[in-house]
């Protein structure tokens, strides 16, 4: 078995130092750079506690787990939507790549809510998991679709046989056919300025501002999968789908007018 390793909250030393020094000049992928800086969480703080328990309500009502059920919350965030996994009874692990995100949510740890530091792109406890929650579109950021098939088999590695994984992602059709190019967005009197473009089959989304005399310029990616992609994924995962919904309320997915994309995959 795989065992996590936790984000150290202190540390100190030569050896410290020498280790963050080449950590700094190593290159970051942009999600790990974006994710940790706290104007990510600033421009989307709109995202709050409210909206991920409306969404979890319907979602769980379709993933029909057994209380005390073992859930892996996959790229968790500050732990929002663990938090109220938790709250309804299930075991919660919640993994993200963001060290500062982490830190955050482990605030919120008791017996039946853990949170470790981790990259999907490695197995973390193999046969272990009832389910494993992908929410919000936290899918589809690495740079080749090797990466992507690599993340999806640690999730069938990591399910029990019978599992089952729910992915939440954007409806690639819609998103390409209403993209909005250029808006601004003032939170905290900080001016965001968005730009976003479709290219080599990825969403890219510019974000430029400036605050306390400093410019500072961020770009998101997401790989523009489809059902048809993920249906291809997920059997060479070795997982089976089993449901797709449109939306939150568990309507009919449709290609041309849902908003998501969400499904319910098994592993046999």
């Amino acid at each position: 078995m795989t065992q996590p390793v936790r984000f150290p909250e202190q540390s100190s030393g030569v050896h410290t130092t020498f280790a963050a020094a080449k950590w700094i000049l190593m290159k970051k992928e942009w999600f790990a750079e974006w994710f940790d800086s706290p104007y990510y969480h600033l421009l989307y703080k709109s995202r709050d506690e409210n909206e991920a328990k409306a969404a979890l309500d319907h979602l769980l009502l379709a993933l029909n787990l057994l209380p005390g059920s073992r859930v892996l919350d996959l790229a968790c965030g500050k732990g929002r939507h663990s938090r109220y996994l938790a709250e309804k009874g299930y075991d919660v692990t919640g993994l993200d790549i963001s060290a500062a995100s982490i830190l955050f949510a482990r605030q919120f740890e008791h017996e039946r809510l853990e949170f470790y530091q981790h990259d999907m792109r490695k197995s973390l406890r193999i046969n272990y998991f009832d389910a494993v929650m992908n929410m919000f579109t936290s899918f589809g950021y690495f740079k080749t679709d090797a990466d992507h098939l690599l993340a999806l088999k640690n999730v069938a590695k990591d399910l029990k046989p019978g599992g089952l994984f729910l992915l939440d992602f954007f409806n690639a059709n819609f998103i390409h056919q209403n993209l909005v190019r250029s808006e601004m967005k003032t939170v905290d009197k900080i001016t965001f300025h968005l730009k976003r473009w479709v290219r080599s089959g990825y969403v890219f989304k510019s974000v430029e501002f400036e605050t306390a005399g400093r410019l500072f310029h961020f770009q998101e990616q997401v790989r523009l999968f489809e059902l048809t992609d993920f249906e291809s994924l997920l059997t060479s995962a070795g997982l089976r789908m089993r449901q797709t919904f449109g939306d939150y309320d568990l309507s009919a997915f449709d290609v041309n007018t849902s908003k998501r994309l969400i499904f319910i995959a098994e592993k046999p």
